[in-house]
């Protein structure tokens, strides 16, 4: 047996040690509430020759590295939101050379007051002038991402991320040959034409492709691999950075390549799984943590490059804020959504460092600046995201009637029928002739699912019977999957499934305290209505229904539609509603609560924190009333922490049956900009949920 030699060099005992750190760094990452993609930077730095030495910056990792460098800067193409850009042109062409230009200029005299040469100023410039839109899906789920604040920091990351390429292939260019007008001659020459054959060849290319393809997800993959890799390579031959070929590759398959379509989702999943996490990795060994420890001149070159990135990404913003009228909090969200550097900065620092124009003292310094502005970034977005939320600013959209199904998953057969019942409860609420969907998942390997299928199905069949005592039709389902929470998925969109009624026994294990249970897991990948039920006591002895109106929950898009159920259940079981608000003003509620229909008795009460329901409010809790929380999926509008801990407690403090209510939410989500990463649903702080 050989001997476990550092650095170390055997191909598999690296790959080994690289996806250990891709599945553990994220993992810690989310727990510190950071963005993912800070993780493998972190681990190149712990792991890198700069620091414990356990791997070397070598052959495998440069080709993995330099492949995840390509994929970060074809998505980055690909992503860009060309019709967006048009149809905001003048703001979005304004910011965007604005939010380029100021850092630019900025930067530039940074590096020359550095010592830095011409070219190497302006390369640190334009590094600094790229943004990655990094905060944008937390803007698209907390439902402003049609603002026109947003809007224009969208369509302003394709001027800038042009420009950055475009300073990048002249910067390159020159330091490598002699700068004359035969120089300048060729690689414009050369540019212009590996420009056209890329942005009118491949759409021309591709249109016939994609037509002629038949769907083969798998043919439809390697050809846009053989594009991506193709126009790299071509960019080599004029002279230029393959990054160049990549980005210009994603602008020209922007068109064709659906942003929630499969294989938009095949190629995140290839780049985000292995091949962008290797660049990260690949950056973070660059960086030397002694030089900023022995150098101080180095914690002047951080500081400078931090600085100008922050007053050159508020400084634009601000104008463009002025000119077109935006309020404080969208020229804050604008700052938000440009202050994050990932994709773009990171391609230009290892290239301005490979061609030896960036010592180590300015990689220290932009490695730093991205993890700074990564969680910046994030921060003010949701900040400010919110409050734009808050203020009515979420978007109208127009909403698809889909049938009324109820969908019930059935694990065990002791709260089967008080399930069941609460389900005929919401089916009559909403007026609905749609069956009852009774699901079972099995989580076996298909080839070994019979016995528990069987067993599955037997405990269908009484719900048949049940049902059948209610005059409820009912559609038995069962899916077999090795993770419960993806049955649960398929059997809903499968299905079209509006509501989901889940039985709860109000604990956690660890394993569900680290990686999510099945119902955090399951709010997580759905938008629709889901309850989580804990039903202690008998449906029909409750005589007042207890509701728990967090703050800000009236401006969650599904707040009505859930409030009508809600109306509708008090009904059925002849029963008063008890409304508990909290923080917000009583009136406020009253108004938009009268406005919903059924009418029922309702008195309200006031308080000032969720603490406070616990201490001053569940002494008042009688034994047969029904609690109702109307809460909120993490990251979106109203949302608290509180709000995750509230279920745990209620099953501490009562003996009170109680509901735990998520109305349904706006589209899927947009991931442009996570390039690599997943954005923790928690960046703010304890105070800010509260403001």
């Amino acid at each position: 047996m050989g001997s476990l030699d550092f650095p170390l060099s055997d191909p598999v005992l690296i790959f080994g040690l690289t996806v250990i750190i891709f599945l553990v760094f994220p993992l810690m990452m989310k727990k510190f509430r950071l963005p993912a993609i800070i993780g493998p930077i972190i681990a190149g730095i712990i792991v890198g020759p700069n620091g414990l030495h356990i791997l070397q910056r070598g052959s495998t990792i440069e080709l993995l590295g330099t492949v995840g460098l390509l994929f970060i800067i074809f998505i980055a193409g690909l992503e860009l939101d060309m019709e967006g850009f048009k149809k905001y042109r003048n703001r979005s062409l304004l910011f965007g050379l604005l939010s380029f230009n100021i850092p630019l200029v900025i930067g530039t005299v940074i590096g020359l007051s550095l010592g830095f040469s011409w070219a190497a100023s302006i390369l640190i410039g334009s590094i600094i002038g790229s943004h990655t839109l990094l905060g944008y899906p937390i803007a698209s789920r907390l439902g402003v991402s049609k603002n026109k604040a947003v809007t224009t920091a969208i369509g302003g990351t394709l001027v800038t991320d042009t420009l950055a390429m475009l300073v990048l292939a002249v910067i390159t260019g020159t330091s490598e040959g002699e700068v004359n007008f035969s120089f300048w001659l060729k690689l414009i020459v050369s540019t212009l034409i590996f420009t056209i054959v890329i942005l009118f060849g491949t759409p021309l290319l591709s249109k016939w492709f994609f037509k002629n393809s038949n769907n083969d997800g798998t043919f439809e993959f390697n050809y846009v691999l053989v594009i991506l890799f193709t126009s790299g390579a071509l960019a080599l031959f004029a002279g230029l950075q393959p990054i160049i070929g990549a980005f210009l590759a994603g602008l020209s398959l922007n068109r064709y390549i659906i942003d929630h379509g499969p294989l938009m989702n095949r190629l995140r999943f290839s780049a985000n799984a292995l091949f962008i996490p290797f660049f990260l990795l690949s950056v973070g060994m660059l960086m030397d943590l002694r030089v900023l420890i022995s150098n101080p001149s180095a914690w002047i070159v951080t500081l400078l490059i931090l600085i100008s990135v922050v007053f050159g990404k508020a400084f634009s913003g601000w104008i463009t804020s002025k000119i077109y009228n935006y309020s404080s909090t969208e020229n804050k969200l604008v700052f938000g959504l440009s202050i994050s550097q990932a994709a773009a900065t990171l391609a230009s620092t290892l290239v301005g460092y490979e061609i030896g124009l960036l010592n180590q003292e300015t990689v220290n310094a932009v490695i730093v600046m991205i993890l700074v502005t990564c969680v910046l970034g994030p921060y003010f977005t949701e900040k400010y995201a919110r409050k734009l939320a808050v203020q009515g600013n979420l978007e109208s959209k127009k909403v698809e009637k889909k049938p009324e199904r109820i969908l019930i998953p059935l694990a065990n057969p002791n709260t089967m029928e008080s399930l069941l019942d609460l389900g005929f409860i919401i089916r009559k609420a909403k007026g609905t002739e749609e069956p009852i969907y009774p699901l079972t998942v099995v989580p076996k390997a298909i080839k070994k699912a019979d016995r528990q299928v069987a067993e599955a199905e037997k405990m269908l069949g009484h719900t048949v019977m049940y049902a059948s005592g209610a005059e409820v039709p009912i559609r038995l389902l069962t899916r077999v999957d090795e993770n419960i929470g993806r049955g649960l998925e398929r059997a809903v969109i499968e299905e079209r499934i509006t509501t989901t009624i889940v039985g709860w026994n109000g604990k956690k294990s660890v394993s569900q305290k680290l990686f999510g249970g099945i119902i955090d897991n399951f709010l997580d990948h759905t938008n629709q209505r889901i309850i989580v039920a804990k039903l202690v006591n008998p449906l029909n002895t409750t005589d007042r229904i207890i509701l728990v109106l967090p703050k800000y929950i009236i401006s969650k898009p599904g707040f009505h539609n859930a409030l009508a159920i809600i109306k509708g259940i008090a009904i059925q079981l002849s029963a008063s509603i008890h409304c508990v608000i909290i923080k917000n003003s009583i009136e406020e509620y009253r108004d938009v609560y009268e406005k919903v229909k059924p009418s029922v008795k309702t008195d309200f009460f006031q308080i000032n924190t969720i603490d406070s329901l616990f201490s001053d409010y569940m002494g008042k809790v009688r034994k047969d009333d029904l609690i109702i929380i109307m809460s909120a999926r993490k990251g979106t509008i109203a949302w608290k922490p509180e709000l995750e801990v509230l279920p745990g407690k209620l099953t501490e403090l009562t003996s009170s049956s109680y509901l735990v209510f998520y109305p349904s939410e706006s589209d899927e989500i947009d991931v442009r900009g996570t390039r690599g990463t997943e954005l923790p649903k928690e960046v703010l702080f304890k105070k800010d949920y509260n403001d």
